[in-house]
């Protein structure tokens, strides 16, 4: 969507003054703001500073997971920051609080989930910490295992956490190497397995249906990080495997998906869900000076943060309520539209004796090596693209893979533990499908 900022100045002030009538009741006040007369020109500065920012909001940003907040997102946000409801306890927002319960129900329906306790977190990470905190509860002392590409806040939270931490090895295609998880299992050590929807690299998608069956061998709690991928549940044009994967996400014990990626959101907007709401009990403390004003659950008493905006349900809240969370519907076909852009670059990237394609993608993520000799020599020209793609206006990533990622003739002296710099491309946006052609042409002139 374009950076259109008349669009939403005329959408906040029509819910402005919609909000104002709310509290028309209320008798006059005149405010006083320090530094009123400045306001302005302390604006223009800071706009001005802004305009120093990568452009995340156009299609031929394709480089890390930034996709632009709904104008309608925008809006409610700065409609919400208006009042500044803090959704801790119904003190601090109550209609904000509510809409939160109500706009987390609609992302657990996503997953068949109605009985569960969740809540919203300022990001991913923060959710995650609350899943692992559960599960260092649930078993105290037991170790904690990922994927070697599962995101590194894995490892780092259970280091605060003081839980043993093991990383299992991928396959060639950037998933969890089933036979290694269950020779890890098979040491009797451990507690929980995170399985990856959605890698932060490459996009892999963990093959859930097998971890779900060594399940009923070696019991372990199951913790599914869809922070980066878990919309995809209402996508249609998956590869089977990540269908398999996503069709059976509502068998784990825990997941975590983050609706400031592909939800549409500003930051920071995660959220955190378990399939047992007796998990509750973890949570449970006492507050001298918050809770009283209402005898409904306050979302602080389910929840680690203490002060949290309820701006970010606000914005959540109003974002579904527009685009519901279903299949066949506007949301989804933008989340299609991602995909079917990244298959579309990929197949490009392919057929081009330039490049040397990585996995394929089972997201919007695609991944590619420049052709050279040498994995150091192809790392160079990496680099180097990457700097003249972005002179051209075209902003794409770089990342540090396994060379098995990609064919063995690539570079037929590489070792296992080899890792070549590559590219990496994001299109989560919708409307990258329309812009393949010119980021593929582009790509090409930075050759």
């Amino acid at each position: 969507m374009p950076l259109d900022l008349m669009r939403d100045t005329e959408l906040l002030a029509e819910a402005l003054d919609r909000l104002e009538r709310e509290f028309a009741s209320l008798p006059r006040f005149d405010a006083e703001i320090p530094g009123e007369p400045h306001m302005a020109s302390v604006l223009a500065e800071a706009a001005q500073r802004l305009g120093d920012n990568y452009p995340y909001f156009h299609p031929l940003y394709a480089g890390q997971m930034l996709k632009p907040p709904h104008p309608v997102a925008r809006a409610a946000y700065a409609m919400a920051m208006t009042v500044n409801p803090n959704n801790h306890a119904m003190d601090g927002g109550r209609a904000s609080s509510r809409m939160e319960i109500e706009a987390v129900r609609e992302i657990a329906a996503m997953f068949g989930w109605t009985e569960f306790l969740g809540h919203l977190t300022s990001g991913g990470t923060f959710a995650n910490l609350e899943a692992l905190w559960i599960a260092g509860q649930m078993a105290p002392g037991r170790k904690i295992v990922a994927s070697e590409q599962a995101h590194y806040t894995h490892s780092r939270i259970s280091s605060v956490l003081k839980l043993p931490f093991a990383a299992i090895p991928a396959d060639d295609f950037g998933r969890m190497d089933v036979t290694a998880l269950e020779s890890a299992l098979a040491a009797g050590d451990v507690g929980t397995v995170v399985a990856t929807l959605g890698t932060t690299a490459v996009g892999a998608v963990d093959p859930l249906d097998q971890i779900l069956a060594l399940r009923a061998k070696y019991p372990f709690r199951l913790h599914v990080d869809a922070a980066y991928g878990g919309y995809f549940r209402l996508a249609s044009n998956l590869d089977p495997q990540g269908r398999h994967a996503f069709e059976r996400i509502g068998e784990a014990d825990s997941i975590v998906i983050d609706p400031h990626k592909h939800g549409l959101q500003p930051y920071g907007c995660g959220c955190i869900l378990f399939r047992d709401p007796a998990v509750g009990r973890w949570y449970k403390h006492d507050s001298p000076y918050t809770y009283f004003t209402s005898s409904e659950l306050h979302l602080g008493e389910i929840s680690l943060e203490c002060s949290r905006a309820g701006a970010s349900a606000v914005a959540l809240w109003t974002t579904q309520r527009l685009l519901p969370l279903v299949r066949g519907g506007e949301f989804s076909h933008g989340l299609e539209q991602g995909r079917e852009a990244a298959l579309r670059l990929y197949a490009g990237i392919a057929s081009d004796s330039c490049f040397v394609a990585g996995p394929a993608p089972q997201l919007d993520i695609v991944v590619w090596a420049v052709r050279a000799p040498g994995v150091s020599e192809s790392s160079q020209r990496a680099q180097q693209v990457f700097d003249r793609a972005a002179q051209r206006g075209l902003h794409l990533a770089l990342a540090h893979l396994p060379a098995r990622f990609f064919p063995s003739a690539a570079w037929p002296n590489a070792n296992h533990a080899t890792t070549v710099t590559c590219l990496r491309s994001v299109l989560m946006k919708p409307e990258h499908l329309a812009w393949v052609d010119e980021i593929a042409t582009r790509l090409q002139e930075a050759l």
